[in-house]
């Protein structure tokens, strides 16, 4: 809180300096996207009003600046602020956003429309506004700009900007904190062109970006102009000021922004992730990671993820060879681990498995070798890894991809033992084409072409028993990848699935496994949601449940 406070103070000094009239902050950037139940704790939002008065108290020397801070806000009446139950019923706060100028509160706006989908609770916290806000700044011309302040949720519906434009606003304003996922950005332009259109104003839409446990926000605020035109774009993943100036002519306000350059789906799924590892480790507080690597393509994309994001210092690998592991994967990961420059080790877990077998030989007599012993494998090197965590502080990064999630191909304490699931919400065609993009570019300069062309061409291979390929198990990736999508992020019946073409067999063999493997993904470590529905705060489907459609 005080961290925010401090920043925002920052941005402000920063945007007076440079003659801005107006400085926006995203929405609840005082305490945070999401607070989740801190907000219903009394001493939080306490601590969030004190915090408010601080940013008072330090900005009002800036004159001539107003303010806009996302915060919580409690409601007023009796009893307010005391949240006797955790129920909409009982919610006592606003999502509110406070316009500020010279040391005085001059509005605060109360957020109308409460999304209560996907990742998003808001109902559970907060009671909607029913007012509208519209505002006046000094405009360039020293002419007053009359500005209709919104927050999130409110652009998307027709009322609230309409209403700011019927008290007089001549620019709209919207505050946001709305996560990521593929494709989002050009969603929210799209409604904020309608928006524009609608009531023909200009539309400037300030964004937050940061990584927020399993939420990533890209920032990529934007203008438009009363045409619905995108004027400009701020740079993606990046904590910027994004200046926008306004010029009234005799038609119209013109508007001018900096304008980002266009960024492909990998590109930005890849700087997603690399947010989302950055600010988990760093905001937690973690010294480093720790990543098992196989020699096989999803720890390799997550080494390479890890390295973008924390550096090469602050990533160490570990390679745990089994009786089954091919020579070639002990040559590529070292190779990958040469490549990225980190410290790379190799401790063979044959002597375990061995004593393991051996321990469990009178208990299992009379029965052959399945996925038991296959599970013992991963068991072993989940418990190392923990064990270097343990020693060395470092948090472990599991390597598990969505398909692998959605099918239970993975093992309970085993390859999902660790702190932070990477790549939990990529699926594996995805996984490919993102090692693709990877090796044919170098965001952030940690090293060109990090992933062996091996790694990459080879099957896919959990090396557990013998010749064992992943298709053994599951469908053609292509095939799994898009039943997975049609069922689980898009709520497709297996009817419908096979309509789409594809084979009844596989519809039901992939749904099923869904449906028995929910208790797995329930002990699974919290990973980086970058769809539109991941298995996290988006997917929430009983474990006991006998419905089979």
């Amino acid at each position: 809180m005080a961290g925010n406070a401090r920043r925002i103070v920052e941005a402000a000094e920063v945007a007076h300096s440079q003659g801005a009239q107006l400085l926006l902050t995203p929405e609840l950037a005082l305490c945070g996207y999401a607070a989740e139940d801190l907000l219903l704790r009394p001493a939080f939002i306490d601590a969030c009003d004190d915090a408010l008065k601080s940013i008072l108290a330090s900005t009002a020397h800036l004159k001539g600046l107003h303010l806009v801070v996302g915060h919580p806000a409690r409601r007023h009446g009796p009893g307010a602020g005391v949240v006797r139950e955790r129920s909409v019923q009982s919610a006592s706060l606003f999502n509110a956003a406070s316009v500020m100028a010279e040391g005085a509160v001059l509005h605060t706006y109360a957020k109308r429309e409460l999304p209560n989908y996907q990742v998003f609770d808001e109902r559970r916290y907060f009671v909607p506004g029913d007012g509208h806000c519209v505002f006046s700044v000094t405009g360039p011309d020293r002419q007053p700009l009359r500005v209709g302040l919104l927050i999130c949720e409110d652009a998307w519906y027709e009322t609230p900007a309409a209403d700011a434009k019927a008290a007089g606003a001549e620019l709209l304003v919207v505050v946001n904190a709305s996560p990521f996922h593929a494709g989002k950005g050009s969603e929210r332009e799209d409604h904020m062109r309608t928006r524009a259109l609608a009531t023909g104003l200009p539309l400037v839409y300030a964004h937050l970006v940061g990584g927020q446990d399993e939420i990533v926000f890209e920032g990529r605020s934007f203008v438009l102009d009363a045409q619905g035109s995108l004027v400009g774009r701020a740079i993606s993943f990046e904590e910027t000021l994004f200046p926008v100036t306004l010029t009234r002519t005799p038609a119209a306000w013109q508007v001018e922004a900096p304008m980002d350059r266009p960024h492909s789906a990998e590109a930005d799924l890849w700087h997603a992730l690399v947010l989302g590892v950055r600010d988990y480790i760093g905001k937690n507080g973690f010294p480093g990671a720790i990543i098992g690597l196989s020699g096989g393509i999803d720890s390799a994309l997550v080494l390479a993820i890890a390295v973008d994001a924390l550096g090469k210092e602050r990533v160490r690998t570990v390679m745990m060879p089994s009786p089954y592991t091919a020579d070639i994967s002990w040559i590529d990961a070292r190779d990958m681990a040469d490549r990225m420059g980190v410290r790379h080790d190799e401790v063979a877990i044959a002597p375990e498995f061995d004593a393991f077998k051996a321990s469990l030989a009178p208990l299992f007599e009379g029965r052959a070798e399945d996925t038991t012993e296959e599970n013992i494998q991963a068991r072993i090197r989940g418990t190392m890894l923990m064990a270097l965590s343990n020693k060395f502080g470092s948090i472990v990064l599991t390597t598990g991809n969505k398909s692998e999630m959605a099918t239970g191909y993975c093992t309970l304490y085993g390859d999902m033992a660790g702190g932070f699931a990477v790549i939990k919400d990529v699926v594996k065609t995805m996984v490919f084409r993102l090692a693709r993009w990877r090796n044919a570019h170098d965001p952030y300069g940690t090293g060109s072409n990090p992933i062996p062309e091996r790694i990459i061409t080879r099957p896919p291979s959990a090396e557990l028993r013998p010749d064992q390929t992943d298709q053994d198990s599951l469908p053609e990736y292509e095939v799994l990848d898009a039943i997975i999508e049609r069922y689980m992020e898009n709520d497709r019946s297996p009817a419908e699935i096979v309509a789409d073409g594809y084979d009844p067999a596989d519809v039901d063999k992939v749904v099923r496994l869904i449906r028995i493997n929910e208790y797995k993904r329930r002990q699974a470590p919290v990973g980086i949601r970058v769809t539109h529905r991941s298995f996290g705060k988006d997917w929430r489907y009983p474990i006991t449940s006998r419905y089979r459609a």
